[in-house]
């Protein structure tokens, strides 16, 4: 099985420009993205202590992405570890990939490929879109003028960072940064939705206004500003949806969680997305000039991203494959909070990752209460002033309000 998981990879690499693409720079006037004709993968095999502890937790700590480095100059930027487990049978392989080449899209579209290539439907994949598209469509399209221009009349008066928590370090590795995930409950999926449909928004709209008021009440800012990541992928043209590559950027979106009633503050948050999009594939240094923070401090340090997510990668990226069981995985970015909303199509799910010494689950129940709260205004008092959202669960306020409050003194 090993082999054959191995080998159908290799396949889906000789198909795609950007799994055999390297990246050079030294004596160049700029960066370059090299396209090699052929790309081996990498793999290597190594021996694990019999005590050591299990397998592929052994594993993962000897290629720790924050001791281990991919070497860019050599494709394909994918590399494989590979090595039985002790006492068993059984292998266990531990895949790495670089984040310059592929994103959450690039995972499921690989994943397709690699099931369809196990199966022996290969015959059936549509021809690949190459990369270079997306790069040309990047450097011909909105000019940097033009960026500059919508960026200072967003960002402009804005001059103190965003750091929610008082989390301030943007620059991190991941280390200290701590996982939580929480299912929304049903109901109130469907309430969302059904306000979204209501107000003809999006649901990604009504969760970057909650998340906004989370960050808000977190900084003490009503003006905030945090980086949401944007699918790059919705001018991409035909085909943009099965073209592997790293297609998101980060930009960031203000918000004044201020007196504005809760239903204008989300319509004006849907359309402060909508003219964002225009500019999806900007510089992020770019904006971060045409604000009135001055370097080396951060803009923010706060991210959202909001994904549409197949419910088969829910359970691992390698469900539904014969003889494969998905172990568990990673995926970390240099900023110290951030919240992934994933769009199930009919369920939402939430995942935070914070760095200490902040609680991730504390933040999913945030989110969770300003989204009820949302709904809950926009059901009933739609003129209610946004900032008057509550982001704390019944449970923690009465912990901060009487357990922590138990004195003789009325």
């Amino acid at each position: 099985v090993l082999d054959r998981y191995l080998a159908a990879v290799q396949r889906v690499v000789d198909r795609h420009d950007i799994l055999r693409t390297s990246f050079v720079w030294e004596g160049l006037s700029r960066a370059a993205q090299v396209v090699w004709r052929n790309a081996p993968l990498n793999v290597t095999e190594v021996e694990l202590d019999g005590s050591g502890g299990p397998g592929h937790a052994q594993l993962r700590l000897r290629f720790d992405p924050r001791q281990h480095r991919i070497d860019l100059g050599r494709a394909p930027l994918l590399r494989f570890v590979i090595a039985r487990e002790p006492g068993s049978a059984r292998w266990l392989l531990l895949q790495l990939q670089h984040h310059l080449i592929g994103d959450h899209t690039t995972l499921e579209v690989m994943h397709a490929e690699v099931k369809a290539v196990l199966g022996g439907r290969d015959h059936e994949l549509a021809a690949p879109q190459p990369f270079r598209n997306l790069v040309a469509q990047a450097r011909l399209g909105v000019g940097t003028k033009a960026h500059e221009e919508f960026f200072r009349g967003l960002l402009g008066d804005i001059d103190a960072p965003t750091t929610p928590f008082g989390l301030s370090e943007v620059h991190g590795d991941g280390c200290g940064v701590h996982e939580a995930h929480r299912r929304l409950p049903q109901a109130l999926n469907a309430r969302l939705r059904s306000q979204a449909r209501r107000l003809g928004v999006s649901l990604a709209s009504l969760c970057h206004l909650a998340w906004g008021q989370v960050v808000a009440r977190s900084s003490g800012r009503e003006q905030v500003v945090f980086g949401t990541v944007l699918f790059g992928r919705m001018h991409g043209g035909a085909g943009a949806d099965r073209t592997m590559g790293l297609f998101i950027n980060t930009l960031p979106l203000r918000l004044d969680l201020d007196g504005t009633g809760v239903e204008a503050s989300v319509r004006t948050t849907h359309a402060r997305l909508a003219e964002l999009l225009a500019h999806e594939h900007a510089s992020l240094a770019l904006a971060q000039r045409c604000s009135g923070v001055a370097a080396p401090a951060p803009l923010f340090s706060a991210l959202l991203n909001y994904r549409h997510t197949a419910p088969a990668l829910a359970c691992g990226p390698d469900a539904g494959l014969g003889g494969v069981e998905w172990l568990g995985g990673e995926e970390r970015t240099n900023y110290p909070l951030t919240l992934s909303v994933d769009d199930f199509g009919e369920a939402l799910g939430l995942t935070a990752q914070v760095a200490e010494p902040v609680s991730a689950d504390r933040v999913c129940g945030y989110m969770q209460r300003a989204l009820e709260q949302l709904a809950d205004a926009l059901e009933q008092a739609p003129n209610t002033p946004v900032r008057e959202l509550d982001i704390l669960p019944s449970a923690e306020r009465a912990y901060l309000l009487e357990e922590l409050n138990r004195t003789a003194a009325p």
